[in-house]
């Protein structure tokens, strides 16, 4: 007989609480969710107020008879899944799938795993907050009803297995508009003027607080400055305080971890997720900005023992987001003492990003002195300012500075000190310049401001940004990329010893690194919701939708009223969006005539991506079309007649190699070389347009060693049995099943029959979602715009078809 079961949602929680409690407690996880909405259409019965029907997800079914098993034996069981409302909603899921009654079971809570707050959750449970269970089913149908309604009218009108969802649509819209904004953005030039003085073997910078639009201003402002004298006209001095950030929530984690550690959203949320599961710091998923009272004197204390009683300030910082009242403290260590927690580098960075910005946040301010020179420039009224600060008190700066996005610059730097001045001081120039700047637009956002962004607007709450962001990536609408810069001229007007000289330097401009890139058929998708679901996309009307989340679980708004608003509305767009030409939203162009054949050039969505097509098919003559792919970072609205015709210069003939021609085309896969029936993946740093023949030899010989060393060995009888050196160790490949070798077999000693035996004891693995599983490397295959050019029309072909039937 088992006392107390205490059911929590991860295997690492389980053994973490496992040590805090004693004999009387067996602790078991649920591994997440253990039901579901089914598959099919009948999950939501809309008719009788959108009551779910909830089905024991396939995988969980072995995992709810063990707990069903052990629930029965129990005297009590806890339930101690996150206390979120997801968490709240696992707790409920549980309780109905494990029959428990409600004199048997208590829910119990913690932000945090540690042994206080595990024996102080036992000593308080609760029941089932049934507020927060409404408030995720109805996130949860309301999701369900727009991907299953919304994502088939893609698919009729644009592409089959596209998706549309209520958060991921908007966060593509944000990338989209933000693209489109960049493209439309006009550089503007103005020349800023900076002087270097020598001040009592030192020096001086100061610059010109007016920027001159054309290079005739700044040069004619230099020419003032011939035979000038330069004097201190004023100094000031005054004061400065810098405050600490508040600590991390979910997203500033996000944020600063992508800033300071270059992590990626989702692997922030999986590095925090084993922190907190081994009892490391507080609870992940939270917009609190809140400290509890023990914190804070934990905190203090490590302050006052490492840098002195001066260092420490309490602080309690109030939370702006509107929506966190469910989250009740913010991201920091469960023990201010401890320095090292994990021997896996990624945890421990993680880990001391977090312990420093909540150490930080209980610190005193920074007390900085700014000092502004005034020069003045005797042959003129304008006059030139130096900046400098210096830090009486360091403060939290001891500890931590916030870094700063693209757009923010960073202001929390401290400038250097200045040279000893004194007002009416005549300084010495060393050199004068007015520099060429060019205005910059707005720059593309990294997963880490997007989700800053979609904050901002009140869209997702901490528990859905990790998600959303791995979602449109995994959907095919944004990808997450760096682009190389292109060199760009700028102007340098230098005054050095009354004489001015003019110099042409070069840039990099534009060079992008892990920034978020739409796709074409983002734009394409995003401009029919913008134009025919304009509510579902609509930016304030997501944010109102999570605000009335809100008052769900605060018991403010009842669940089945705020769908019903919702849906009335939406299912009238849905039913009529049947009257929507496809051909009107396929982003097809026509881009002019070819000169050379005469023949039209078009740019459209096919089945693989975008493309351009010259000709039409003349089934009399038996002329085809010529197809060729998009390159990287260009888009089919924007699109010149020029940019297509260059593509058309693919494929190429690069050279020959063994007697045999080696040609670089694009394919669906990306672009590669091909060579005697073989294909070989280009890298990102090679252009299929620009590729040598000596760098193709070296790809071509560089894939046949990898192939060389892959193959342990074959079998003359019977060709489509290999065993094969894989990414994670020796394995046998018969036909297209991939097959296991057992401990003990040594690969290279296999027999064929041993081989055979063992594809016949592996089960097929099921295919999802109706596509195959790739068993071949991209590059081994023919790329897909090849066999569109060879054989048959791309798929975009059967759209003009059949407008024109």
């Amino acid at each position: 007989m088992i006392k107390n079961l205490v059911i929590v949602e991860s295997p690492a929680k389980a053994k973490t609480i496992e040590g805090y409690l004693g004999k009387d407690f067996v602790v078991k996880s649920s591994f997440g969710h253990v039901r579901d909405l089914p598959k099919d259409n009948n999950a939501i019965d809309i008719e009788h107020g959108f009551k779910p029907t909830y089905v024991i997800t396939s995988d969980k079914k072995e995992v709810v008879a063990q707990l069903r098993k052990l629930a029965k034996e129990a005297e009590t069981v806890w339930l101690a899944s996150d206390d979120d409302r997801e968490g709240e909603a696992i707790s409920w899921h549980l309780t109905e799938a494990l029959n428990l009654t409600n004199e048997k079971t208590r829910r119990i809570v913690f932000r945090e795993i540690t042994k206080n707050a595990i024996l102080n959750a036992i000593s308080s449970p609760r029941g089932i907050d049934m507020d927060l269970v409404n408030a995720q089913q109805a996130r949860r149908i309301l999701d369900r009803l727009v991907g299953f309604e919304l994502s088939p009218v893609l698919w009729k009108k644009i592409k089959t297995g596209l998706s549309a969802g209520r958060v991921q649509s908007v966060a593509v819209r944000l990338v989209v508009e933000r693209e489109r904004e960049i493209e439309r953005f006009k550089s503007e030039a103005t020349f800023k003027v900076t002087a270097v003085f020598d001040v009592q073997g030192k020096t001086l910078e100061a610059e010109l607080p007016t920027k001159y639009k054309t290079e005739e201003e700044a040069q004619a402002f230099l020419q003032r400055c011939i035979g000038a004298n330069y004097t201190i006209e004023n100094l000031e001095t005054k004061p400065l305080k810098r405050s600490p950030a508040p600590p991390f929530t979910t997203s500033t984690l996000q944020q600063e971890a992508s800033r300071k550690l270059y992590f990626s959203v989702a692997q922030t949320m999986t590095i925090a997720q084993k922190l907190y599961e081994s009892g490391k710091i507080s609870y992940m998923r939270t917009d609190s900005l809140n400290l509890s009272e023990e914190a804070i004197q934990g905190a203090a204390n490590a302050i006052q023992s490492s840098f002195g009683d001066r260092f420490v300030k309490t602080r309690r910082f109030k939370t702006k987001s509107q929506g966190a009242q469910e989250a009740h403290e913010a991201i920091r260590p469960t023990d201010f003492g401890a320095m090292v927690v994990s021997s896996d580098r990624n945890e421990q960075r993680l880990y001391e990003l977090i312990w420093k910005r909540a150490i930080a946040s209980q610190m005193a301010d920074a007390e900085i002195e700014k000092t502004t020179a005034t020069i003045s420039i005797s042959t003129q009224p304008e006059k030139l300012t130096a900046t400098g600060e210096v830090i009486k008190f360091e403060g939290f700066l001891k500890v931590y500075i916030e870094s700063k996005d693209d757009e923010e610059g960073s202001d929390e730097d401290v400038k250097g000190m200045l040279p000893p001045l004194s007002i009416g001081q005549q300084l010495t120039l060393r050199q004068m310049q007015a520099t060429q700047r060019y205005s910059r637009p707005a720059p593309r956002y990294t997963e880490a401001s997007l989700v800053k962004k979609l904050e901002e607007m009140g869209i997702g709450r901490p528990s859905t940004y990790a998600p959303t962001i791995s979602t449109i990536q995994k959907r095919g609408y944004v990808e997450k990329d760096s682009r190389e810069g292109k060199e760009r001229p700028y102007q340098v007007l230098t005054l050095k010893q009354d004489q001015i000289s003019k110099q042409t330097k070069t840039e990099i401009t534009g060079a992008e690194k892990a920034k978020l890139f739409p796709t074409d058929m983002a734009m394409v998708v995003n401009d029919f919701l913008v134009e025919h679901f304009p509510s579902v996309i609509d930016y304030s009307f997501t944010a109102n939708v999570e605000a009335e989340f809100d008052e769900i679980a605060q018991g403010q708004k009842e669940w089945e009223d705020m769908l019903d608003n919702f849906y009335k509305k939406f299912h009238k767009r849905i039913e009529s969006s049947e009257s929507i030409n496809r051909a009107d939203v396929s982003g097809a162009r026509e881009l002019g005539v070819d000169p050379v054949s005469g023949q039209k050039v078009i740019a459209k969505l096919g089945r693989f991506g975008p493309y351009v097509q010259m000709g039409e098919e003349n089934p009399e003559t038996g002329t085809k079309p010529v197809y060729a792919s998009l390159r990287k970072g260009q888009f089919l609205e924007s699109l010149a007649l020029e940019d297509a015709l260059e593509l058309f210069k693919l494929p190429r003939i690069v050279g020959t190699y063994e007697d045999k021609e080696m040609k670089a085309a694009i394919g669906r896969f990306g672009p590669y070389i091909s060579h005697n029936s073989k294909f070989y993946s280009l890298p990102k740093t090679m252009d299929p347009h620009t590729v040598t023949a000596e760098e193709a030899i070296a790809l071509i010989e560089a894939k046949r060693k990898a192939d060389a060393e892959k193959m342990i060995k074959t079998f003359d009888e019977n060709p489509d049995v290999q065993v094969l050196n894989g990414r994670y160790g020796p394995y046998i490949v018969v036909g297209k099943k991939n097959v296991k070798i057992p401990k003990g077999k040594e690969p290279a000693e296999l027999t064929l029959q041993e081989c055979l035996d063992l594809a016949e004891q592996t089960p097929e693995k099921k295919g999802r979602g109706g596509f195959k599983k790739k068993t071949e490397p991209a590059a081994d295959k023919k790329p897909a715009a090849k066999k569109a050019a060879t054989t048959k029309k791309p798929a975009a072909k059967k759209a003009t078809a059949a407008k024109k039937k």
